[in-house]
Protein backbone atom coordinates (compact mmCIF):
# COMPACT_ATOMS: atom_id res chain seq x y z
CA UNK A 1 0.00 0.00 0.00
CA UNK A 2 1.76 3.38 -0.87
CA UNK A 3 -0.91 6.04 -1.26
CA UNK A 4 -3.77 6.76 1.30
CA UNK A 5 -6.18 9.71 1.13
CA UNK A 6 -7.97 10.90 4.43
CA UNK A 7 -11.04 12.54 4.14
CA UNK A 8 -11.99 14.28 7.06
CA UNK A 9 -13.19 18.14 6.80
CA UNK A 10 -14.29 19.16 10.22
CA UNK A 11 -14.40 19.99 13.20
CA UNK A 12 -11.35 21.02 15.40
CA UNK A 13 -12.16 18.20 18.43
CA UNK A 14 -12.70 15.02 15.19
CA UNK A 15 -9.74 16.24 13.32
CA UNK A 16 -7.54 16.13 16.50
CA UNK A 17 -8.58 12.81 16.49
CA UNK A 18 -7.29 11.82 13.44
CA UNK A 19 -3.63 12.77 14.19
CA UNK A 20 -2.94 9.52 15.45
CA UNK A 21 -4.11 7.80 12.46
CA UNK A 22 -1.39 9.90 10.38
CA UNK A 23 1.02 9.09 12.61
CA UNK A 24 0.42 5.50 13.27
CA UNK A 25 -0.05 5.10 9.39
CA UNK A 26 3.60 6.75 9.21
CA UNK A 27 4.71 3.99 11.65
CA UNK A 28 3.38 1.20 10.26
CA UNK A 29 3.98 1.75 6.42
CA UNK A 30 6.99 3.88 6.39
CA UNK A 31 7.06 5.81 3.20
CA UNK A 32 3.31 5.77 2.75
CA UNK A 33 2.10 8.91 0.64
CA UNK A 34 -0.31 10.83 2.90
CA UNK A 35 -3.16 13.40 1.36
CA UNK A 36 -5.60 14.71 3.85
CA UNK A 37 -8.59 16.33 2.45
CA UNK A 38 -9.36 18.84 5.31
CA UNK A 39 -11.82 21.64 5.94
CA UNK A 40 -10.44 25.68 5.83
CA UNK A 41 -10.44 26.40 9.39
CA UNK A 42 -9.29 23.07 10.42
CA UNK A 43 -5.72 23.38 7.82
CA UNK A 44 -4.94 26.34 9.98
CA UNK A 45 -4.27 24.10 13.09
CA UNK A 46 -2.12 20.80 11.45
CA UNK A 47 -2.28 21.73 7.84
CA UNK A 48 1.82 21.53 8.56
CA UNK A 49 1.70 18.04 9.78
CA UNK A 50 5.03 16.58 8.12
CA UNK A 51 4.64 13.76 5.48
CA UNK A 52 1.28 14.71 4.73
CA UNK A 53 0.33 16.49 1.63
CA UNK A 54 -3.10 18.26 2.62
CA UNK A 55 -5.78 19.53 0.17
CA UNK A 56 -7.88 21.81 1.52
CA UNK A 57 -11.79 21.85 0.81
CA UNK A 58 -14.02 25.26 0.97
CA UNK A 59 -17.35 23.77 2.52
CA UNK A 60 -18.44 27.10 1.71
CA UNK A 61 -17.81 27.12 -2.49
CA UNK A 62 -20.73 25.05 -3.13
CA UNK A 63 -20.31 23.80 -6.56
CA UNK A 64 -16.94 25.34 -6.73
CA UNK A 65 -15.13 23.28 -3.90
CA UNK A 66 -15.91 19.71 -5.53
CA UNK A 67 -14.85 20.93 -9.27
CA UNK A 68 -11.84 22.15 -7.66
CA UNK A 69 -11.77 19.34 -5.23
CA UNK A 70 -12.31 16.86 -9.14
CA UNK A 71 -9.80 18.31 -10.61
CA UNK A 72 -6.86 18.68 -7.81
CA UNK A 73 -7.95 14.66 -8.19
CA UNK A 74 -7.88 14.38 -11.91
CA UNK A 75 -5.32 11.51 -12.89
CA UNK A 76 -4.76 10.28 -9.84
CA UNK A 77 -5.64 6.85 -7.62
CA UNK A 78 -4.89 5.99 -4.16
CA UNK A 79 -4.67 2.28 -2.75
CA UNK A 80 -7.35 3.56 0.06
CA UNK A 81 -9.90 5.97 0.79
CA UNK A 82 -10.06 6.31 5.05
CA UNK A 83 -13.88 8.45 4.59
CA UNK A 84 -14.15 9.36 8.21
CA UNK A 85 -17.30 11.72 7.79
CA UNK A 86 -20.90 10.98 8.17
CA UNK A 87 -22.21 13.88 5.81
CA UNK A 88 -23.43 14.71 2.50
CA UNK A 89 -21.30 16.95 1.53
CA UNK A 90 -18.27 14.79 2.38
CA UNK A 91 -19.92 11.66 0.84
CA UNK A 92 -20.40 13.98 -2.22
CA UNK A 93 -16.31 14.87 -1.68
CA UNK A 94 -15.65 11.20 -1.49
CA UNK A 95 -16.89 10.86 -4.72
CA UNK A 96 -14.25 13.21 -5.93
CA UNK A 97 -11.20 10.72 -4.80
CA UNK A 98 -10.33 7.81 -7.06
CA UNK A 99 -9.69 4.45 -4.25
CA UNK A 100 -9.59 0.96 -4.50
CA UNK A 101 -10.72 0.81 -1.40
CA UNK A 102 -13.06 3.17 0.91
CA UNK A 103 -13.53 2.57 4.16
CA UNK A 104 -16.18 4.05 5.82
CA UNK A 105 -18.53 3.07 8.92
CA UNK A 106 -20.62 0.48 9.99
CA UNK A 107 -24.09 0.34 9.52
CA UNK A 108 -24.88 1.80 12.59
CA UNK A 109 -23.03 4.84 12.43
CA UNK A 110 -23.78 5.35 9.12
CA UNK A 111 -26.24 8.14 7.68
CA UNK A 112 -26.71 10.98 4.27
CA UNK A 113 -26.22 7.71 2.38
CA UNK A 114 -22.71 7.06 3.40
CA UNK A 115 -23.06 3.24 2.65
CA UNK A 116 -23.11 4.17 -1.23
CA UNK A 117 -19.49 5.92 -1.31
CA UNK A 118 -17.62 3.02 0.68
CA UNK A 119 -16.74 -0.52 0.07
CA UNK A 120 -15.20 -1.58 3.11
CA UNK A 121 -16.57 -0.95 6.78
CA UNK A 122 -14.87 -1.05 10.26
CA UNK A 123 -16.22 -2.94 12.80
CA UNK A 124 -19.23 -2.10 14.85
CA UNK A 125 -18.57 -1.01 18.45
CA UNK A 126 -21.48 -0.30 20.18
CA UNK A 127 -19.98 2.21 22.52
CA UNK A 128 -16.80 3.65 21.52
CA UNK A 129 -15.07 6.93 21.81
CA UNK A 130 -15.18 8.99 19.04
CA UNK A 131 -11.62 8.86 18.91
CA UNK A 132 -11.23 4.99 18.81
CA UNK A 133 -13.42 4.68 16.36
CA UNK A 134 -11.06 7.18 13.84
CA UNK A 135 -7.93 4.75 15.12
CA UNK A 136 -10.49 1.43 14.03
CA UNK A 137 -10.62 2.99 10.41
CA UNK A 138 -6.91 1.24 9.99
CA UNK A 139 -7.87 -2.50 10.78
CA UNK A 140 -10.09 -2.93 7.40
CA UNK A 141 -6.13 -2.17 5.90
CA UNK A 142 -5.24 -5.00 7.88
CA UNK A 143 -3.03 -2.65 10.35
CA UNK A 144 -3.24 -2.39 13.51
CA UNK A 145 -5.50 0.78 15.36
CA UNK A 146 -3.90 3.69 15.82
CA UNK A 147 -2.23 4.39 19.06
CA UNK A 148 -3.09 7.84 21.10
CA UNK A 149 -0.39 9.82 20.23
CA UNK A 150 -0.39 13.43 19.08
CA UNK A 151 1.56 15.98 17.19
CA UNK A 152 0.51 19.87 16.54
CA UNK A 153 3.49 21.30 14.77
CA UNK A 154 4.14 24.82 17.00
CA UNK A 155 6.32 27.28 16.07
CA UNK A 156 8.96 29.24 18.28
CA UNK A 157 6.37 32.20 17.66
CA UNK A 158 3.53 30.29 18.73
CA UNK A 159 5.54 29.56 22.40
CA UNK A 160 6.41 33.05 22.59
CA UNK A 161 3.32 33.86 22.30
CA UNK A 162 2.07 31.74 24.87
CA UNK A 163 4.71 32.85 27.55
CA UNK A 164 3.89 36.03 27.18
CA UNK A 165 0.32 35.56 28.45
CA UNK A 166 0.66 32.88 31.36
CA UNK A 167 1.96 33.50 35.02
CA UNK A 168 5.90 31.97 35.70
CA UNK A 169 5.34 32.00 39.40
CA UNK A 170 1.48 30.38 40.05
CA UNK A 171 -0.55 27.92 38.06
CA UNK A 172 -2.62 28.98 34.63
CA UNK A 173 -6.12 27.96 34.45
CA UNK A 174 -7.24 28.22 30.96
CA UNK A 175 -10.94 29.00 30.25
CA UNK A 176 -12.37 28.37 26.86
CA UNK A 177 -16.07 28.20 27.37
CA UNK A 178 -17.81 28.27 24.12
CA UNK A 179 -18.94 25.22 21.71
CA UNK A 180 -20.41 25.59 18.73
CA UNK A 181 -23.63 24.64 19.49
CA UNK A 182 -24.52 27.09 22.33
CA UNK A 183 -26.93 24.30 23.98
CA UNK A 184 -23.37 22.95 25.20
CA UNK A 185 -22.20 26.09 26.77
CA UNK A 186 -22.22 26.15 30.56
CA UNK A 187 -24.04 30.09 31.87
CA UNK A 188 -21.31 32.65 31.94
CA UNK A 189 -22.28 33.61 35.29
CA UNK A 190 -21.14 30.11 36.42
CA UNK A 191 -17.86 30.44 35.12
CA UNK A 192 -17.13 33.74 36.54
CA UNK A 193 -17.91 31.84 39.68
CA UNK A 194 -15.85 28.89 39.41
CA UNK A 195 -13.11 31.40 38.14
CA UNK A 196 -13.03 33.16 40.90
CA UNK A 197 -12.80 30.36 43.15
CA UNK A 198 -9.90 28.99 41.33
CA UNK A 199 -7.81 32.23 41.81
CA UNK A 200 -9.21 32.75 45.94
CA UNK A 201 -8.59 29.20 46.65
CA UNK A 202 -5.22 28.51 44.94
CA UNK A 203 -3.98 31.87 43.21
CA UNK A 204 -4.11 31.05 39.70
CA UNK A 205 -3.86 32.99 36.83
CA UNK A 206 -7.23 32.59 34.96
CA UNK A 207 -7.19 33.10 30.84
CA UNK A 208 -10.19 33.48 28.76
CA UNK A 209 -9.82 32.77 25.09
CA UNK A 210 -11.88 32.16 22.34
CA UNK A 211 -12.46 32.56 18.36
CA UNK A 212 -12.91 36.28 16.91
CA UNK A 213 -17.27 35.20 16.45
CA UNK A 214 -18.65 38.34 17.94
CA UNK A 215 -20.48 35.75 20.54
CA UNK A 216 -17.68 33.81 21.69
CA UNK A 217 -16.09 38.10 22.22
CA UNK A 218 -19.42 38.46 24.24
CA UNK A 219 -19.50 35.61 26.04
CA UNK A 220 -15.65 36.10 27.49
CA UNK A 221 -16.63 39.68 28.46
CA UNK A 222 -19.37 38.51 30.36
CA UNK A 223 -17.86 35.87 32.46
CA UNK A 224 -15.18 38.71 32.78
CA UNK A 225 -17.84 41.02 33.96
CA UNK A 226 -19.71 38.74 36.01
CA UNK A 227 -16.48 37.78 38.11
CA UNK A 228 -15.40 39.65 41.27
CA UNK A 229 -11.55 39.03 40.51
CA UNK A 230 -9.60 39.85 37.76
CA UNK A 231 -8.90 37.72 34.62
CA UNK A 232 -6.83 38.01 31.66
CA UNK A 233 -9.37 37.95 28.65
CA UNK A 234 -7.51 37.32 25.08
CA UNK A 235 -10.63 36.54 23.86
CA UNK A 236 -10.41 36.77 19.64
CA UNK A 237 -6.62 37.44 20.03
CA UNK A 238 -4.79 34.38 19.71
CA UNK A 239 -4.45 31.96 16.12
CA UNK A 240 -5.24 28.11 16.36
CA UNK A 241 -1.69 27.26 16.47
CA UNK A 242 -0.92 30.20 19.46
CA UNK A 243 -4.09 28.15 21.29
CA UNK A 244 -2.44 25.10 21.30
CA UNK A 245 0.76 26.78 22.60
CA UNK A 246 -1.27 28.20 24.93
CA UNK A 247 -2.96 25.05 26.23
CA UNK A 248 0.72 23.10 26.00
CA UNK A 249 2.11 25.45 28.89
CA UNK A 250 -1.02 25.83 31.06
CA UNK A 251 -1.98 23.57 33.94
CA UNK A 252 -5.19 23.27 32.89
CA UNK A 253 -8.27 23.93 30.46
CA UNK A 254 -12.06 24.06 31.33
CA UNK A 255 -14.01 24.15 28.80
CA UNK A 256 -17.67 21.91 27.58
CA UNK A 257 -17.68 19.58 24.39
CA UNK A 258 -16.00 21.56 22.16
CA UNK A 259 -12.65 21.54 19.76
CA UNK A 260 -10.19 23.40 22.39
CA UNK A 261 -10.84 20.85 24.82
CA UNK A 262 -9.98 18.20 22.50
CA UNK A 263 -6.70 20.53 21.23
CA UNK A 264 -5.70 20.43 25.31
CA UNK A 265 -5.90 17.02 25.53
CA UNK A 266 -3.74 16.30 22.63
CA UNK A 267 -0.94 18.31 23.66
CA UNK A 268 -1.18 16.82 27.28
CA UNK A 269 -2.82 19.07 29.40
CA UNK A 270 -5.67 18.26 32.02
CA UNK A 271 -9.38 19.22 30.84
CA UNK A 272 -12.26 19.90 33.67
CA UNK A 273 -14.25 19.13 31.21
CA UNK A 274 -18.52 20.74 31.82
CA UNK A 275 -20.37 18.03 30.29
CA UNK A 276 -24.55 17.51 30.21
CA UNK A 277 -25.70 18.20 26.77
CA UNK A 278 -23.33 15.29 25.07
CA UNK A 279 -21.84 11.67 26.80
CA UNK A 280 -17.82 12.87 27.84
CA UNK A 281 -17.13 9.00 27.31
CA UNK A 282 -17.99 9.24 23.62
CA UNK A 283 -16.61 13.04 23.16
CA UNK A 284 -15.15 14.14 26.12
CA UNK A 285 -11.21 15.27 26.36
CA UNK A 286 -9.71 11.80 25.82
CA UNK A 287 -7.21 12.06 28.12
CA UNK A 288 -9.52 13.53 30.83
CA UNK A 289 -12.17 11.50 31.34
CA UNK A 290 -11.59 11.37 35.11
CA UNK A 291 -11.69 15.18 35.26
CA UNK A 292 -15.15 15.58 33.39
CA UNK A 293 -17.99 16.66 35.15
CA UNK A 294 -20.98 14.50 33.87
CA UNK A 295 -24.62 15.33 34.18
CA UNK A 296 -25.24 14.02 30.59
CA UNK A 297 -27.18 10.81 32.52
CA UNK A 298 -29.15 13.29 34.43
CA UNK A 299 -29.88 15.63 31.47
CA UNK A 300 -31.25 12.36 29.28
CA UNK A 301 -33.30 11.46 32.25
CA UNK A 302 -34.61 14.79 32.32
CA UNK A 303 -35.65 15.88 28.67
CA UNK A 304 -35.90 12.57 27.38
CA UNK A 305 -37.61 9.72 29.93
CA UNK A 306 -34.56 7.49 29.16
CA UNK A 307 -31.45 6.28 30.63
CA UNK A 308 -27.69 6.29 28.73
CA UNK A 309 -28.28 2.61 28.70
CA UNK A 310 -31.99 2.87 26.83
CA UNK A 311 -30.56 5.63 24.43
CA UNK A 312 -28.52 5.36 21.29
CA UNK A 313 -24.78 6.10 22.08
CA UNK A 314 -24.23 9.56 20.80
CA UNK A 315 -27.39 10.74 21.86
CA UNK A 316 -27.22 14.28 22.61
CA UNK A 317 -29.18 16.01 25.42
CA UNK A 318 -29.27 19.70 24.11
CA UNK A 319 -32.65 20.92 25.10
CA UNK A 320 -32.65 24.23 26.88
CA UNK A 321 -31.75 24.22 30.71
CA UNK A 322 -29.55 20.77 30.31
CA UNK A 323 -26.17 22.25 31.29
CA UNK A 324 -27.39 24.31 33.90
CA UNK A 325 -28.00 20.30 35.74
CA UNK A 326 -23.75 21.16 36.21
CA UNK A 327 -23.55 23.42 39.43
CA UNK A 328 -20.96 25.78 40.55
CA UNK A 329 -20.21 23.15 43.39
CA UNK A 330 -20.10 20.68 40.72
CA UNK A 331 -17.20 22.72 39.15
CA UNK A 332 -15.46 23.94 42.59
CA UNK A 333 -15.43 20.15 43.81
CA UNK A 334 -13.84 18.97 40.53
CA UNK A 335 -11.02 21.80 40.54
CA UNK A 336 -10.12 21.29 43.92
CA UNK A 337 -9.88 17.04 43.33
CA UNK A 338 -7.39 18.00 40.54
CA UNK A 339 -5.48 20.36 42.56
CA UNK A 340 -5.19 18.12 45.72
CA UNK A 341 -4.15 15.18 42.94
CA UNK A 342 -1.57 17.64 42.04
CA UNK A 343 -0.34 18.26 45.05
CA UNK A 344 -0.24 14.63 46.02
CA UNK A 345 1.75 13.99 42.74
CA UNK A 346 4.50 16.23 43.53
CA UNK A 347 7.80 15.22 45.27
CA UNK A 348 8.28 14.64 49.08
CA UNK A 349 10.42 17.43 50.64
CA UNK A 350 12.73 16.98 53.28
CA UNK A 351 10.76 19.75 55.38
CA UNK A 352 7.43 17.48 54.24
CA UNK A 353 8.99 14.45 55.67
CA UNK A 354 10.18 15.87 59.22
Amino acid sequence: MNSICILRLSAIGDVTHVIPVVLSLQEQLPGVKITWVIGKIEAKLIGDLPGVEFIVFDKKAGRKGYADLRKQMSGRSFDALLHMQVALRANLAAACIPAKVKVGYDKARSKDLHSLFINKRIAPAPHQHVRDCLASFLEPLGLTPAAPQWNIPLSEGDHEFAYQQLAADRQNLVISPCASHTLRNWPAERYAQLADHAIREYGMKVILVGSPAPFEAEYCDAIEAAMKEKAHNICGKDTLKQLAALMTHADLVVAPDTGPAHIASAVGTDVLGIYAASNPYRSGPYNSLEWCVNRYPEALEQFTGKSVDQSRWGAKAEFEGAMELVTVQDATNMLDKWVQSQRAAQPKTASDLS
